[in-house]
C-alpha cells in the first residue's frame, strides 16, 4: 500500500519515466529490427557468413551492461548525450535474439518450398517478400519478443548514465535504501515486460502459418 501511496503522489513523474523508458525500449528495438533482420536473412542466404555474425552477436551479448556504457561513453557525438548512448547499447543488446531468429525461420522452411517458388518463375525478391519472410515471420517475432523483453529489463540500467526511464526510481531507492521508491521502477519495469511479451505473443500466434 505504501508503495501504491507513493505512486499515486508522484504519478506525474511516474509517468514521464516510464515514457522515457517506452522511448529508449521502443526506438532501440526499432533500430535492432531494421539491423537485425537484414543481417538474419544474409547469413541464411550465405552460410559461411553465419559463423561470424552470430559469434559477434554473442559477444556483444556477453558484455556486462555497466561495461558496454562505459566503453560507449568516449565515442564522440553519441557521448555527449546519454540517451542516444543507451539506445545504441540497448540495439546492440538486442541484435542476437533477431539475428539468430531469423536465421533460423528462414532456414526452417522446407526447401520443396522454395523450389516451387523458383519453379513458378519468382524472382528471388519476390521469394523472400512473398514466401521466405511470411513463413517465417512467426519464428521473427518469436526473436523481436525475447529482444523487447530483454530491452526492458537493460533500460533501467541506463538511468546510471543519466539517460532517464525507470530506472531512475530503482537506483534513487537504492540510493536512499527505500523500498517504496525502488518499487516504484521495478513495478512499472515488469509491468511493461509482461504486456509487450503477451502483445508480441498474441501477435506472433496470429501469424503462425496455418
Amino acid at each position: 500500500m505504501n508503495v501504491l501511496r507513493f505512486m499515486l503522489q508522484n504519478q506525474t513523474q511516474v509517468l514521464e519515466l516510464t515514457g522515457e523508458h517506452l522511448w529508449l525500449v521502443g526506438l532501440s528495438t526499432l533500430f535492432a529490427i531494421a539491423i537485425g533482420v537484414p543481417l538474419g536473412i544474409m547469413i541464411a542466404h550465405r552460410p559461411r557468413m553465419n559463423k561470424p555474425v552470430i559469434a559477434t552477436a554473442n559477444v556483444i551479448q556477453t558484455i556486462p551492461s555497466l561495461a558496454l556504457f562505459g566503453f560507449l561513453l568516449p565515442t564522440p557525438w553519441l557521448g555527449e548525450r546519454a540517451d542516444r548512448l543507451a539506445i545504441l547499447a540497448l540495439t546492440l543488446y538486442a541484435l542476437l535474439p533477431i539475428i539468430r531468429n531469423t536465421y533460423t525461420g528462414i532456414r526452417g522452411i522446407d526447401p520443396a518450398i522454395i523450389e516451387s517458388g523458383r519453379g513458378m518463375g519468382l524472382t528471388p525478391s519476390q521469394l523472400l517478400f512473398q514466401v521466405e519472410l511470411p513463413l517465417a515471420m512467426s519464428v521473427i517475432l518469436s526473436g523481436i519478443r525475447i529482444a523487447v523483453v530483454i530491452s526492458v529489463g537493460l533500460a533501467t540500467i541506463a538511468a546510471a548514465i543519466g539517460a532517464g526511464g525507470l530506472g531512475e526510481f530503482i537506483f534513487r531507492g537504492l540510493a536512499m535504501v527505500d523500498n517504496r521508491v525502488i518499487l516504484a521502477g521495478a513495478i512499472p519495469a515488469a509491468i511493461l515486460a509482461l504486456s509487450a511479451d503477451v502483445a508480441v505473443g498474441w501477435l506472433e500466434r496470429r501469424l503462425q502459418p496455418k
